[in-house]
């Protein structure tokens, strides 16, 4: 058996289960009530600069939300269609003005940091089931949860994620193998190991991510969720499971913490088999998550976080992570924001995809969100739930500048690892390299090295996309002078021109 919990130190919480308890009340209706007044307004400019008939169509479906997703949340009814792609020769491409994508300065403001009491009043739960203090036995932050249930007690059954992952069914049975026996009987109650991740790789969506991830995975000490992307943070712990379908009930913390399991099981069971070892000595097992929309994906703050006063999130993600991890470490990767928003349009598009279509939209896109910035600020408009789920591409997604920003309002910059995908496909084993020496992992054998190294790229592009051809050289130079500003403020940030993307 492990040693007793109580020689440990352990600093246990209480931490009973509960959900997030949120309802549609005046104020979260008067914040919506916003959120779609600035939404009428872009609009509104939108048509009046000759906008066509899509965005009526896109606003007649409220719900529909097929591009704000990532790899591994695409729609049910998500099917490439058999047939050749259909070439529209007779589109009409609105006039752009050039300031929209040329010589705009780009300013970055800071906003109001919420304090620890603040960000309680939101996530009560969340403050009462993870401590302020870890356990010293790993490098990951673990801890004690006190454990309610009986022998009887299925720890598994009513997860949110194995209701929506059937794959998730036979890993949680494994699980349950020895779950019992793994329990700590400290003054007549029972406590299970809890772990978070000790880094997180937050993004980009169609920047490599996961290559990054199945690479990484294959290193003996690492140990990742049992799902690539939990969505935790972002997404289902609001109820968002798939963005084209409404609210589901919220993923409790409780559903979050379970995919960390075996890993927390893999520590428990290393110390159990040296209860005669150093007791001062720190299991080597790095825990890890990779949802790419953590960076950037603060798309449920208008419904549930409400703010009347306010079109920017009073709290973001890095607020909360912060809070209780303000060591975390995180992987970045990017690539050049023009070929991530072509690569994201023939990923999630579902019919009729061509470069004349991929064109259209994004100078739809372009002047929508010029159009949100006539009378919204830059983080308003790039967190706007509602503005952001009718654009025709995930223009706003490709702004790194803004949500790196937002993400050193709170963390060190030497708290981040930020790869571009250019480099990683040139070079993995030096990429690799400068991710093992960032999370501080022990050098690996030649063979080893070779193995993860010589692994073939993961989710590259599809062949039938492929057949496709490239974007336009009109939709290319839009692009390269839209993003060109955003690009020129991140090069800032990091000190490393390479991040302009300059061809």
């Amino acid at each position: 058996m492990w040693r007793s919990a109580s020689v440990l130190g352990m600093p246990a919480t209480q931490g009973a289960g509960g959900s997030l308890k949120k309802g549609f009340g005046k104020r979260t209706l008067c914040s919506l009530l916003v959120a779609l007044s600035i939404t009428a307004l872009v609009v509104a400019s939108y048509v009046l600069s000759g906008g066509t008939s899509e965005l009526f169509q896109a606003l007649s479906s409220p719900l529909s939300l097929t591009y704000n997703q990532s790899s591994t949340e695409r729609p049910k009814n998500n099917v490439q269609s058999a047939q050749p792609c259909s070439v529209n020769v007779t589109f009409i491409t609105p006039r752009l003005d050039a300031s929209i994508t040329k010589g705009r300065e780009i300013r970055l403001a800071g906003r109001k940091i919420p304090d620890v009491a603040e960000l309680e009043q939101y996530e009560p739960h969340l403050f009462s089931v993870i401590p302020q203090e870890f356990l010293g036995l790993s490098r990951s932050p673990c801890w004690y949860q006190r454990y309610d249930g009986n022998y009887s007690t299925d720890p598994y059954g009513k997860n949110g994620y194995s209701l929506y992952a059937k794959r998730l069914h036979t890993i949680f049975e494994e699980m349950r193998q020895g779950f019992q026996e793994r329990l700590q009987l400290v003054d007549g109650h029972y406590y299970r190991l809890r772990c978070l991740p000790l880094f997180y790789i937050i993004g980009h969506p169609k920047c490599g991510t996961t290559d990054l991830y199945d690479r990484l995975r294959l290193h003996p000490n690492v140990q990742f969720s049992v799902i690539k992307e939990p969505h935790w943070w972002t997404r289902k712990r609001f109820g968002i499971v798939r963005l084209k379908e409404p609210f589901h009930k919220p993923f409790p913390l409780e559903d979050y913490l379970d995919l960390f399991d075996w890993a927390a099981q893999k520590i428990q069971d290393d110390h159990s088999e040296d209860p005669g070892g150093d007791a001062g000595r720190r299991d080597p097992i790095l825990i890890g998550e990779a949802s790419a929309s953590t960076m950037w994906d603060n798309s449920a703050w208008s419904y549930f976080y409400d703010n009347v006063t306010n079109t920017e999130p009073p709290v973001l993600i890095q607020d909360f992570i912060h809070a209780f991890q303000p060591r975390a470490k995180f992987l970045v990767m990017l690539r050049d924001p023009v070929e991530r928003l072509y690569s994201d349009y023939l990923y999630f598009a579902i019919a009729n995809k061509s470069a004349e279509d991929f064109n259209d939209k994004v100078n739809e896109s372009l002047q929508m969100f010029d159009s949100c910035l006539q009378g919204s600020s830059l983080r308003a408009c790039a967190y706007n739930t509602t503005f952001s789920n009718i654009l025709p591409v995930r223009l706003h997604v490709g702004l790194y500048a803004v949500y790196l920003w937002d993400w050193l309002s709170v963390f060190n910059l030497d708290q981040f690892l930020i790869l571009r995908l250019e480099d990683h496909a040139a070079n993995t084993t030096q990429s690799m390299r400068l991710v093992y020496q960032f999370l501080g992992l022990g050098p690996l054998n030649n063979e080893q090295e070779a193995s993860i190294s010589q692994k073939q790229a993961s989710n590259s592009r599809r062949p039938e996309d492929c057949s496709l051809g490239p974007m336009l050289p009109i939709t290319r130079q839009l692009l390269m002078d839209y993003y060109r500003p955003y690009n020129q403020k991140l090069a800032q940030l990091l000190s490393n021109n390479a991040f302009l993307w300059e061809r």
